[in-house]
């Protein structure tokens, strides 16, 4: 099970994250209580081995100024949500970096196809929330077989082992699950998470 801890902002955290066993941290580099400056961003990467993706997280930012932001933090990887295009991955690609492309539950058919984006991720309706949802509702669904794509939403220490059965996930995400208060991260639960997604995947 590929893990990716999202929204971290403080050097314990990242430590804690890879730590555990993490193969992903996120960086929010977007309007958001959780997030971080390039610089700071650029900082923190000291904590994140060569095994760890680290990944720059936007929103709504055109394309263009999101691969710019990422470029100065020092990342390769970016995750977009928000209504993007093909146009958006190819224009991700063609500056050399890679792309987690964020669709929501309410996704059209067409947007979980696959657009040559390096991971999809699904999210619950409402991104950031914390809410979650029905997962099993997109374990059947064509689009996403034999891709390697990430669940988010709603997760936490105590049913991402359920959750991502449920959905036949390659893989996970969170980020408010495994916080004390909105953008502070618990660095218990973070080591938490990451433990019983991993224990799920070798069951």
């Amino acid at each position: 099970m590929f893990v990716k801890v999202c929204g971290l902002s403080t050097p314990e955290s990242v430590r804690e994250a890879v730590d555990a066993g993490a193969d992903a941290v996120g960086f929010v580099l977007t309007a958001s209580p959780r997030v971080v400056s390039p610089s700071q961003a650029s900082a923190l990467l000291a904590e994140v081995p060569e095994r760890v993706l680290p990944i720059g997280v936007f929103r709504d930012e055109p394309v263009v100024d999101a691969v710019a932001i990422a470029r100065a933090a020092g990342l390769e990887w970016l995750q977009l949500h928000g209504t993007r295009t093909r146009g958006d991955v190819a224009t991700v690609h063609d500056a050399g970096m890679k792309l987690v492309r964020a669709v929501t539950l309410s996704a059209t058919p067409e947007e979980l196809e696959d657009w040559g984006e390096d991971l999809l991720l699904i999210d619950a309706a409402v991104p950031g929330s914390g809410e979650a949802w029905d997962y099993g509702s997109v374990a059947g669904l064509p689009a996403l077989q034999g891709r390697n794509w990430l669940l988010a939403g709603g997760l936490d220490p105590e049913n991402v082992g359920k959750a991502s059965a449920a959905a036949r996930a390659w893989g996970v995400d969170v980020s408010s699950g495994v916080e004390a208060s909105r953008g502070v991260k618990d660095l218990a639960k973070v080591r938490a998470f990451v433990h019983a997604a991993k224990a799920e995947s070798t069951v």
